[in-house]
């Protein structure tokens, strides 16, 4: 008789999570519960100041770079874009912000015009130099001016990773440079 209870209370059990799906593992790094990356207070493309609460019930995507990158940023925004396409109607659950370390260059009409072409729910923040510098070591976001003798302008040296936050507005994971689109679709989704 204990060996017919026994089985039917496994049977039972097993059978109460058999309509959800086994969780796919993550392909960006997860770093849940980590102790950075807790906020910002910077400018939006529009002049609003903005704080990561303002994006609560939205996932979140926070990108760090510059409008006059030549390759990794245009191409991280770009992944980005069609990620937001692979999510189809989810994708107005994700707010994706781009955050400038080149004060400088990068106004507000700069970013205003930049970060949109990409996609237009894209939001770009700015602050002067001392809170870029802030933020970016919140963040433990490397960034260095490259200035080379003869040539006019600069580049800038920097991290070139994404964060990614729940709808609760807690860091979940870290998208390293060159994750594929359909990537990062499929963890966003398993986030919201």
């Amino acid at each position: 008789m204990k060996k017919i209870l026994w089985v039917w209370l496994v049977l039972f059990l097993s059978a109460c999570g058999a309509d959800k799906k086994p969780m796919t593992p993550l392909v960006g790094t997860d770093i849940t519960g980590a102790d950075f990356a807790k906020d910002f207070s910077l400018l939006d493309h529009h002049g609003q100041k903005r704080q990561l609460k303002d994006y609560l019930g939205k996932t979140v995507v926070l990108f760090f770079g510059y409008t006059h990158c030549p390759d990794v940023c245009p191409t991280t925004m770009a992944d980005m874009a069609k990620a937001m396409k692979l999510l189809g109607e989810q994708a107005n659950q994700v707010q994706v912000i781009f955050i400038t370390l080149d004060p400088e260059r990068d106004t507000q009409e700069v970013l205003a015009k930049y970060v949109p072409s990409f996609d237009g729910r894209f939001i770009g923040l700015y602050g002067n130099a001392a809170e870029t510098a802030e933020t970016a070591k919140t963040y433990k976001v490397f960034y260095q001016k490259q200035v080379e003798a003869g040539k006019s302008g600069y580049t800038i040296d920097h991290s070139a990773g994404s964060y990614v936050y729940d709808k609760t507005g807690k860091v979940r994971i870290y998208f390293k440079y060159g994750q594929k689109p359909n990537e990062i679709a499929s963890d966003l989704k398993q986030i919201m």
